[in-house]
This record gives C-alpha cells, structure tokens and sequence, in this order.
C-alpha cells in the first residue's frame, strides 16, 4: 500500500478477506495538505466497476424472462437504430464494435474525440456539471463509424453499458436506479453504494479527488470530488465502499445473485489485446500467472478509483478505494497498473509474481 501511494497516488484503502478473517487498513492522506489517511469505509466513486453492477441486472432479467442474451439489441431500442447483429451478449461483453462516446483510441495512434471526457483536461473541468442523458450519449456514439464489424472483435467502449442501461429501463419500465435497488442493493443491504445518475455530492465520509490541468501556461489543481456523473453514465456513475464491495463480488461469484449457468456464462472469458486478461460478461478474468484466475473489474472516475478482486469461488477478495490527482495525460497509470498488479501478486499469489509478467 506505501509502494502505491509513493507511486503518487494520494491515498488507498484495502479491505481483503480470507481464510482467516478480515484485514482492513488505510495509506496515503484523506485530502492534500492534511495528515489524516482516507477513511477505511469512506465513499467513493467507482467508476467502471459500475459496468460489473450493470451486468449483472442485465443478466438478473435474463433469469427472469425478460430479454434473452442474444436478443438483438434493435428490438428494444428501435429509436436509436443500432446494427441489427448487435446482441445484449455483445454489449456487455464489448463485442459490439460500437463507437466510444468518450473517445477511440487507435492502435496507430488516432483519436477520434467523443465529448469532452477527463482527457480533455480544462475543457472537462469547467464541464463537469453539466447533465448528459444516456440516450444524448447512446446517439452520439451510434452517429459515429463503428470500430469493427459486430461480433468480430473487442475493444472496451462505455457506449455498451450506456445501452444496456437503456435496455434495463426500456425492459422493465423503472429505473436503473430503481431496478439496481430492487436486485442487487437492496437484497445485499449495500447502504453505501448508490447510482447517482446526475447528483452532484458524494456522501461522507470520503476521500478527496482531485484534477490537475494547464491553464494559460499555468498548472492548477483542482477538488473534483463534487461533479455531475453523467457524463460517464452506467460506464462509470456509481459510488461505493471498499466494505460493499467485498459484499457484492463475494455475492456474485457465489451464486447469490444468478443461476449456475448464467454465472458460468459470465465467468467466461472472450479474448482481449491486453496480456493475462479475457473479459466474460461485465468481469474481466484475469491469469495470475500462478495457475489460478481471478474475477475482477477495476475503474477509475476522475481522481477516485476502485479495485475489486475475488477467486472464482470467493474464498478471497480484495477491494480497495483510492483517491489521486488525476490528469490529462493519465500520467499515473502505469505506476498505478504496476503497484495493482504488486498488491495483487501479494494477496493472491503469496508475493511471488509471474516473471514473465513482471518483465513487462
């Protein structure tokens, strides 16, 4: 935890269980300037583990009925006119080829903007309480060239989750918010994790996130912890606890929330370009180069982020809150993957690391 936050991270909190119980513990700082580290149960949010929430609902209607998994996506959402090859199974497992509506990035290099994401630096920073709707952004994307034909590849793109959120208010006529509660939140007593759609405030106790940017030649940072979600929709709205975390993906991976076979199908990798990973349906399964898997969905939201980690049969988890400085550049990302992948050979791996991949 000392070796990520001297990476540059602000501040970490790390909850994990195991055979023997529970530790929690916290380093780093709470908010720059003061001593007191981040709170062990603050808030937080969490950005694109969002996506493991959201799935998980999509595939809760598939036990009930409601849509199949290889429903086509046109059939529900007729009115934003999406290729009629793209299934629910394609969204939630990045298959569609749908255009980013927060950017694509290109093996050559290329960037094709979206609106105006973190990556945008003051632009977004003046920004960040505007309202987006989803269907505002679903449009925007599908306006776009899409990155490959349905089904033909993979590539990471938040437009999917903004449909499928779409899709599970559509389906059933209430809500993600309301549905969220309904089946995952509420039968878990999550009472620190919310989909906040557009509220601005994040409830305490929390760590501060911060924005670094240029302005006129001139760096400035700036306390982002208040801003309007929106803008990252069910990519990445939500706001949790290290605590409900472990609830929820200890849950998930045991069976509390979905049948067998629809968990089976989830925990089932497609490949990806990134070493060690395939992603499933909202988790990615991750080789720990020691023999075994983990099931895990990270995110990260504009100076606040989450891990969370769990072996396929629950019997250990690792969550984890952090706050940081984010900027632009994304210039802490690779320290930040670097000292992840540390803690995650220590708790699951006994601190031995995969040679192979410690030379990456």
């Amino acid at each position: 935890m000392e070796e990520i936050v001297d990476s540059g991270l602000t501040g970490i909190t790390l909850r994990v269980h195991d055979e023997r119980g529970e530790w929690v513990g916290s380093a780093g700082v709470s908010k720059l300037g003061e001593a007191a580290k981040p709170p062990t149960d603050g808030h937080v949010r969490i950005g694109s583990n969002t996506k493991t929430f959201t799935a998980t609902l999509v595939l809760q209607l598939v036990a009930e009925g409601r849509i199949g998994l290889d429903t086509p996506v046109a059939d529900c959402l007729p009115e934003f006119g999406p290729d009629r090859r793209i299934t629910v199974r394609m969204l939630l497992q990045h298959t569609s080829g749908v255009f980013n509506f927060t950017g694509e990035y290109y093996e050559d290099g290329t960037v094709v903007a979206g609106i105006p994401a973190t990556t945008a630096g003051k632009e977004w920073v003046d920004n960040r309480f505007k309202t987006y709707r989803p269907a505002e952004l679903a449009r925007l994307a599908l306006s776009r060239p899409a990155r490959f034909e349905p089904g033909t590849g993979w590539s990471y793109s938040n437009t999917n989750y903004v449909l499928a959120r779409l899709l599970i208010e559509q389906v059933t006529g209430r809500s993600v918010t309301e549905e969220m509660q309904r089946l995952i939140l509420g039968p878990l007593g999550l009472s620190g994790t919310v989909a906040p759609t557009t509220e601005t405030e994040i409830a305490e106790p929390h760590a501060h996130a911060y924005f670094r940017y240029e302005d006129a030649g001139e760096e400035k940072t700036v306390d982002v912890t208040s801003l309007n979600p929106s803008w990252i929709s069910s990519g990445g709205d939500m706001i949790s606890t290290s605590r409900d975390l472990h609830t929820f993906i200890y849950a998930l991976v045991s069976g509390k929330l979905l049948p067998a076979e629809l968990l089976a199908e989830m925990c089932t990798p497609h490949p990806t370009p990134i070493p060690g990973m395939g992603y499933g349906l909202g988790v990615f399964v991750q080789d720990t180069g020691r023999g075994g898997t983990v099931i895990t969905h990270n995110g990260g939201a504009a100076g606040h982020a989450a891990l969370m980690y769990s072996t396929p049969d629950g019997s250990r988890t690792l969550t984890a809150t952090l706050n940081y400085v984010d900027d632009a550049a994304l210039s802490l990302a690779v320290p930040f993957q670097q000292a992840t992948q540390r803690l995650v050979d220590e708790v699951f791996c006994g601190g031995q690391a995969d040679p192979a991949r410690q030379a990456d």
